[in-house]
Formats: C-alpha cells, structure tokens, sequence
C-alpha cells in the first residue's frame, strides 16, 4: 500500500492464500487473514497448522493471533512487514515498495512461510486476479491507472470459479483503521478522485463519516466502487 510502502497486491494476496477467501477455521474463529503466530490484540488460538521441514510437509498444533476485527488483523500484517521481528526488524524490508514477483519472493525469503512453493502460489494469485494493478498509481493523491474493462471481467470469472467476492468485498471494506501511529500520518481530507466513493460508502453506512480517512481507505473504497462491488 502507498502509504506504508506494503504492495496492495502481496497484501490481498496472502490474505486469498493465508484465509482461503476468509472461510478458513482460523479467519472466522481468530478474524486471523494472514496466520500471523503468537498472540494478538483479542489473545490467541491454538489451531492445527502444516509447516514445512526439510521439504517435507508436517501437521503441527501453533498458536495464532486473535483479533477483534478484520480491519486489525490487516493492520498488524502491514505492521509485521514494516517492523520485522524482534531479532531481525528489517525481516520483510524487501517487500517494501517492490515489485510484486519481488515482494512475494522476500515475504518468503524473509520467512513468513515454510512452504517452498509459497512465493509461486502468491505470484499464481496475483495474476490470475490482476492484482499489481493496485501497485501501479501515477502519484499519491491522483486517480489510479486500472484497466477496468479487463478487472471486471477476471472478477466475473473470480465469481463462478470461487463464489467468494463478498469475501474479498468484506476484506477490502474493512480497511478503515489502520495502526494507530501510522493512521496518525495518514489522516488527509478527501481527494476529488475519491469523493465519489466516500459518498457511496457513506450511503452505504460502511463507514461512518468521510472525513479524516487514510490514503489507503480512499483508494480501496475507489476500487470497490469501480468493481461495482460499492
């Protein structure tokens, strides 16, 4: 995302991966999109998980983060990337600003996932959803670049084949708070490119006031409404 430098396109797609859609046991029980371990801002969960040693695939009991909401859940894994680990705070720091074929090989590379073939799999999700096209803008606060002919029609295809675009909707519509520090820089006023949207999601009283959002609610919500989703 713009504002944190996270690729919008590794976001949702570890979401899509990590969740299964949001119909995974831990997303509806934990609101966990991302199977971020330890212990979250609701505690945690204990679910069985696979992890990968030696190449060879093993089940495994891992306790998991616990959130009150998926807006939370979101916000932590763009804290995750940007922070790091404790032991290694620039872990995921090649995600930043990159190329999504780049971003997914050092999510990996960072060791968010055991599984070999995880950068494939987010590279495999990316594409066959037009995913990077929420990476490519032509300047913060101006209209996005999308060619909204074709992302209709993969999402027309995305609906027969999976039947999980209120999932992604849900997803994306939840992205109104953010981490507190980074929502803090990133309060801004509407931009006219967004105005639009914000009504129509005011409307629809998916949020509650269109003002003092951040960048990356704006475009999200600009998304939804040219999907027609909103």
């Amino acid at each position: 995302m713009q504002a944190t430098g996270v690729p919008a396109s590794l976001t949702i797609a570890q979401a899509i991966l990590e969740s299964n859609w949001g119909t995974s046991g831990l997303a509806r029980q934990a609101n966990n999109l991302f199977g971020i371990k330890g212990k979250g801002t609701a505690g945690s969960v204990e679910m069985p998980t696979t992890e990968y040693v030696n190449g060879k695939a093993v089940k495994v009991a891992a306790s998991f983060r616990k959130y009150h909401s998926w807006t939370e859940s979101i916000a932590d894994h763009s804290k995750l990337l940007l922070n790091g680990t404790k032991d290694k705070p620039t872990r995921y720091h090649g995600v930043l600003r990159a190329e999504y074929r780049q971003a997914a090989e050092a999510v990996w590379k960072g060791g968010y996932a055991t599984d070999p073939k995880y950068p494939s799999k987010l590279i495999a999700i990316m594409e066959q959803y037009g995913l990077p096209q929420y990476d490519t803008w032509r300047g913060e606060h101006t209209e996005m670049s999308v060619n909204i002919t074709e992302l209709a029609q993969q999402l027309e295809d995305l609906k027969k084949k999976a039947e999980r675009l209120t999932q992604l909707e849900v997803l994306l519509q939840k992205v109104e708070q953010r981490i507190s520090a980074l929502e803090a820089r990133q309060q801004m006023e509407v931009p006219a490119w967004a105005e639009s949207a914000v009504n129509a999601a005011v409307e629809a009283k998916i949020i509650s006031t269109p003002v003092n959002g951040s960048y990356d609610l704006y475009r999200v919500l600009t998304i939804l409404q040219r999907l027609k989703v909103l």
